[in-house]
């Protein structure tokens, strides 16, 4: 007797034929959509590059975009590029300096580089640049010289301690020659012929040149110092706040341009200022030096215009008459000019002085009258 099989178990011949084929069918459409994952996704995941090596799919196309897997390839990279360059561009921007607030053409510096202002402490060429300086004069003066002021120049320099630098501006050219003198070899000299002291001080002490000096006395070269002592000068100077000053003049001088620079008796200080032996405070000359006008060299005029720099002016600008001075009156840069017109050298200096003195004039109420105008305010 036979066993008997259940219905169930039995595959029939149209079972079978629907099974093979929706197998077949199942295999290409997973053929189909393992053919275009690529196209859709590969461009949104970040595949390690170590993957693709090991897998050859050249042979892989799509047949209806008509983008060979090279070609995705190929598209993959340049995406990759591109990301690398926008990440340098991002870098770029942040290490990018721009620093308004850093003075003018250094805003792509850091500001801990910058150097704003200097000096004129002498260096060495050899050794530790920290341990150059043994001292650090606190003040400047200045003389505007000839060689035929050298002795008068010598004796007006042994007043100044090694709290001060010496700088000689030589107008006739000469500088070596003064090397007779063991202090000229630690002075700065500089050498432009026929020029005045004013042209030098708006070309070489620049408010950021001499910000380091307390005080900058700024002297013609025919000074009598007998009486005078400059650290004395100092002490009265702090003691009375002047931030523009000038030694009073002997009632003896050759010549005294003003008489209310006339040394007085019994008082240590009075007011007023003339440009022939003056001392600015470092604050003073930064405003001074830029009311300076570059082509009105002999500063006539501009004594009278000092106390639009100090405020209150009356009580800042004085002479300090218990430290005096005598001004001998040689007119030795007079000479430097030029003979025309039958005129004397020194006569054709004299004409040129009083035109610049009126110019300066004109120039200071004309740009005075521009400002009220603009800000639509008339103080007078």
């Amino acid at each position: 007797m036979g066993v008997p099989l259940r219905s169930g178990n039995v595959i029939k011949p149209s079972e079978m034929t629907r099974l093979t084929i929706t197998t077949f069918a199942g295999v290409f459409l997973g053929f189909l959509i393992g053919v275009s994952f690529p196209t859709l996704s590969l461009t949104k995941i970040n595949l390690p590059s170590s993957l693709f090596p090991s897998v050859d799919l050249t042979y892989i196309e799509d047949k209806h975009s008509g983008l060979s897997t090279r070609k995705l390839f190929s598209a993959l990279s340049s995406l990759k590029d591109d990301k690398v360059v926008m990440a340098a561009s991002n870098k770029s921007e942040k290490t990018k300096i721009w620093i308004p607030t850093n003075p003018r053409g250094a805003e792509r510096l850091p500001p801990g580089i910058i150097t704003s202002e200097s000096y004129f402490y002498l260096h060495r060429l050899w050794g530790q640049p920290s341990e150059d300086l043994t001292i650090k004069p606190k003040y400047l003066v200045t003389f505007t010289v000839g060689y035929n002021q050298k002795s008068n120049i010598d004796a007006a320099v042994k007043k100044f301690s090694e709290n001060f630098t010496i700088m000689l501006f030589h107008y006739d050219g000469l500088t070596t020659e003064w090397d007779e003198f063991e202090w000229s070899k630690r002075a700065i000299h500089v050498s432009v012929q026929k020029q005045t002291k004013w042209w030098y001080a708006k070309r070489f002490l620049h408010p950021n040149i001499v910000a380091p000096y307390d005080y900058i006395f700024i002297w013609d070269e025919d000074l009598g110092v007998e009486n005078f002592d400059a650290e004395e000068y100092i002490k009265l100077v702090r003691r009375h706040g002047l931030e523009i000053s000038q030694p009073g003049l002997d009632a003896n001088s050759a010549s005294l341009t003003w008489a209310m620079t006339r040394k007085r008796d019994n008082t240590e200080v009075h007011i007023f200022v003339e440009i022939m032996a003056t001392v600015f405070s470092r604050d003073a000359w930064r405003c001074v030096w830029h009311m300076i006008q570059n082509d009105l060299v002999h500063g006539w005029g501009l004594d009278f215009a000092l106390r639009k720099c100090i405020e209150p002016s009356h009580e800042k600008i004085g002479v300090v008459d218990a430290q005096w001075i005598v001004h001998q009156g040689v007119p030795s840069l007079g000479n430097q000019g030029q003979p025309v017109g039958g005129k004397a050298s020194w006569q054709g200096v004299r004409e040129r002085c009083r035109k610049e003195w009126t110019m300066f004039q004109d120039r200071m109420t004309a740009a005075e009258k521009a400002y009220y105008e603009a800000v639509e305010s008339n103080p007078f």
